[in-house]
This record gives structure tokens, sequence and C-alpha cells, in this order.
């Protein structure tokens, strides 16, 4: 019974171990998932400094970007021209902090952003950008759509999760976190699915819209995150259902054993 005992404390150990683990990365995960959804650096565009192309057409350019009746095609076409950046949530550009016509040409830049509102993000997408009579472009339009709710089911389904992992521990026991893992595993199927929403949609509008040669487009560091994030949901919903099957196979074994 002590060689028992001692067998039993030692797999507790392994699984808090394996417990505290999957939490961090977790938690981890979580972090990076919000930072990613809150930042605009999803994709970027690098051409020429705008200072050196301060004119009249690039003044009406800033500000066709930041009508509220700007298209796609009006606000892709400055992204292209003004070192833009794309969020889940805001479109930005690099203009100069001085661009009145009397003010010579400055090496200042600042970034403004604009929202997208919620209506953009339901808004459908069109065969030809731009072009309302050409048709509705149902892969574009649903990609855009998902990549904008993915996110927000992935931190709810981690939160939830969560919510029942205290739940586990006011009841001092494993099993719930079985709930736990699973709830991980399809928030890192969702996070997965914004990822490669997003990279479709990226290279459709730039087969509809290709880059001018003077620009370079890449993905950014809030892409990256999400695409670090996703790996560290399954890992720790593998932590979690091992941890609890586990237990739950040695607890059964060494009750039987006890018993005999």
């Amino acid at each position: 019974l002590f060689l028992c005992s001692r067998k039993g404390a030692m797999m507790d150990n392994r699984f808090a171990t394996a417990l505290v683990i999957a939490c961090v990365l977790s938690l981890i995960s979580t972090i990076y998932m919000a930072a990613s959804i809150g930042t605009d650096f999803w994709y970027e565009y690098h051409t020429l400094s705008p200072a050196e192309n301060v004119s009249e057409a690039g003044r009406s350019i800033w500000e066709e970007f930041f009508s509220k009746e700007a298209d796609e095609k009006t606000y892709t076409d400055a992204l292209f021209r003004c070192n833009g950046t794309v969020g889940l949530w805001r479109r930005c550009i690099t203009v100069p902090k001085n661009s009145h016509w009397y003010s010579p040409p400055e090496t200042d830049m600042t970034t403004n952003c604009i929202s997208f509102s919620l209506s953009d993000q339901f808004m459908e997408k069109y065969i030809e950008p731009g072009n309302h009579n050409s048709g509705t472009d149902l892969n574009r339009t649903y990609l855009w759509r998902l990549q904008f709710l993915l996110p927000f089911v992935s931190i709810g389904l981690m939160c939830f999760g969560a919510l029942i992992g205290l739940c586990a521990c006011a009841c001092r026991s494993l099993y719930p976190a079985i709930a736990t893992g699973v709830l991980h595993f399809l928030a890192g199927l969702c996070t997965l699915g914004l990822v490669g929403c997003y990279v479709a949609g990226i290279e459709l509008l730039h087969k509809k819209l290709p880059l001018p040669d003077d620009v370079r487009g890449e993905f950014g560091w809030s892409f990256c995150l999400a695409c670090v994030s996703a790996p560290l949901q399954f890992m720790a919903a593998a932590l979690f259902i091992w941890a609890a099957r586990t237990n739950r196979k040695e607890f059964t074994l060494l009750k039987a054993y006890r018993v005999a």
C-alpha cells in the first residue's frame, strides 16, 4: 500500500505539472490572439516614401481613403501608394505630417488610421472591386466575414474552457479538464481557420488588384501572432486531454489494486 500510495503521489505531481504547462500555454495563446486582433499589422505594403510624392493627386488619394464612401478599390489603391497596413478592424496609411500645398516636402511622417465599421465587415465584395454592377464575389465575401468572426469564437472558447478549468479546481477533479482540452482544440481550429481565410482573402484580392511594380506586400507581425497562437492552443489541448484521461485510467487501476 505504501508503494501504491507513493506511485499515486508521483502520478499526481506529473499530472499537475502537465496542467500547469497547459495553463501557461493557454494564457500565452490568449494574449497573442488578443494582441493580433487589436493591432493593425496583419498585412503591410511598402513603397516609396509618400513625402516624395506630395501633390494634388496624392492629397486626393488621402482624402478618398478617409471618406466614409470609400470603396474597396479606393482604399486599396491608397494602401498601395502610402505604405499602408491592414488589420482586422482598421486600415492605416503613412502620410506627411504637413501636406498643405504651400508647405515644402517633409521627411516627418505620421500614420493615420480609419476603422472598419460593423457594416463594412459584413459588406459584400464584388467580382471587380469598386464596381457594384459586377456581381457579388461569394468567396471573398464569406472569407472576409469569417476572418472577422473566427477570432472572437476562438477567444470565447478559450475563456469558456478556463471557466470549466476553475470548476475542475474547485471540485478537485481532473475529469472536467477533458472538456477544457476539447474547447482549446476547437479554438485552435478556429484560429487556424482564421489564418487560412485571411491568406486566401489576400491572395484573391491581389488577383483582382495586382500590386504595382514598385510596391511590395508582406504579412505583418500581427498575422504572425495569430499563426503562433494556433499551435499553442493545440498543445494546451493535448496536455489537458492527456492529463485527464491518463489520470482517470491510473486512478481506476490504483483503486482496483487497493481493493485487491
